[in-house]
């Protein structure tokens, strides 16, 4: 009696199954006939076989067209991966290619015209179709969305944008004119002309010391109350829309997450270590909202820091500083006045629109050093 054959659900062939679904070794794939050997025996084979030597001879006809089609599949792959998996997020390039081969039935790049990851992402980078960066952890790539539906959206929304700054631009405009104006108002008001005193030589001065108690009282006798016991002044229609703007502003960009690329901040924490406690560095990179690379100024080094662990660096009078929050976020500004006893700073805005304003009051913690690389 012959050998009776293995059943279906025997351990060895459940096994064969699971071997057989997962990915096997790449050096015992064939991309010409897509097949998968499980090991050297299997491969070898295979490469003896009628069917492969057939494909062979089809390859060896027209080489470039098979290697062309092969490149042509393995980059579409890649970026559908890409797309879906990060859209516009800068990602590794290595993670989207695992992602890629998990697929059972991919294009392997050896059947590509690149032998590297490195090299085919440089390739990405050429033809324009994502941003590369090069790191120590390896390549990071950022996928460029050509679609003409994103575009024409991207492009609505800079034009929005666009239009609200105008309109913001206009208002401040207005509101400086009538400033300016209702200065000049107040100075025409205050101002007083000195005239010498003229007196006919013929005129005569007449005194009278016996005034009866019932005459007026001179105007130039009335009491004056001092300025304490004054009324306040209201204020006016103007100054109250320029205080109603303030707060507007203050409460639209008054968040709590402060950090910026390129400011100066000092390390507060002991969890680094005593070795970075109380040194300065720059932020290189904002994660998220509440994290950040910084590279330290005095060793170089790079390390990752909460936005709790780190404080803002006030530098000296006249060096440029970086608002980081409040009404005027992300505006440049030159350091005019220190307030120790109120911890606050008076800056002079050097940039934009609201050029040569000055504030006074702006806190320690709303302002730090800009660096000058």
């Amino acid at each position: 009696m012959g050998k009776e054959k293995a059943g279906f659900l025997t351990p060895k062939a459940i096994s064969n199954r699971i071997k057989a679904k997962g990915l096997q070794k790449l050096r015992w794939y064939c991309q010409m006939c897509q097949k998968q050997c499980r090991d050297a025996n299997g491969f070898k084979c295979h490469v003896t076989s009628e069917s492969h030597q057939r494909q062979l001879l089809l390859f060896g006809e027209n080489p470039n067209r098979y290697v062309t089609d092969f490149s042509r599949e393995f980059t579409m792959g890649f970026m559908d991966c890409l797309r879906h998996g990060s859209a516009s997020k800068r990602v590794l390039a290595n993670k989207i290619y695992q992602e890629y081969i998990k697929d059972r039935d991919h294009v392997h790049m050896n059947a590509t015209h690149w032998s590297s990851l490195a090299g085919f992402v440089r390739y990405l980078g050429k033809t324009g179709r994502c941003h590369i960066e090069e790191t120590e952890k390896g390549w990071y790539i950022t996928y460029i969305d050509k679609n003409p539906e994103t575009i024409k959206r991207q492009e609505a929304m800079k034009n929005k944008q666009k239009m609200e700054l105008d309109d913001t631009d206009r208002a401040n405009k207005f509101i400086e004119e009538q400033v300016q104006r209702a200065a000049a108002q107040l100075k025409q008001k205050t101002d007083v002309v000195y005239t010498e005193l003229q007196r006919d030589e013929e005129e005569k001065v007449v005194i009278n010391l016996g005034a009866p108690a019932t005459a007026k009282p001179v105007a130039s006798t009335a009491t004056v109350p001092p300025p304490a016991l004054r009324p306040a002044k209201k204020k006016s229609a103007l100054d109250q829309i320029m205080e109603s703007e303030e707060m507007i502003k203050e409460t639209n960009n008054r968040k709590d997450n402060w950090l910026h690329e390129g400011i100066v901040v000092k390390v507060i924490t002991k969890k680094l270590g005593d070795k970075y406690k109380g040194k300065k560095g720059v932020i290189r990179e904002v994660i998220g909202k509440f994290g950040a690379v910084v590279k330290m100024l005095d060793s170089g080094d790079k390390i990752k820091v909460d936005q709790e662990h780190l404080e803002t660096v006030i530098p000296g009078i006249g060096k440029i500083v970086l608002i980081v929050n409040g009404g005027y976020r992300n505006l440049k500004a030159s350091l005019v006045e220190v307030n120790q006893k109120k911890f606050s700073c008076t800056v002079k805005i050097s940039r934009g629109p609201l050029n040569g304003r000055i504030l006074e009051g702006v806190p320690y913690e709303d302002l730090s050093k800009l660096h000058s690389s």
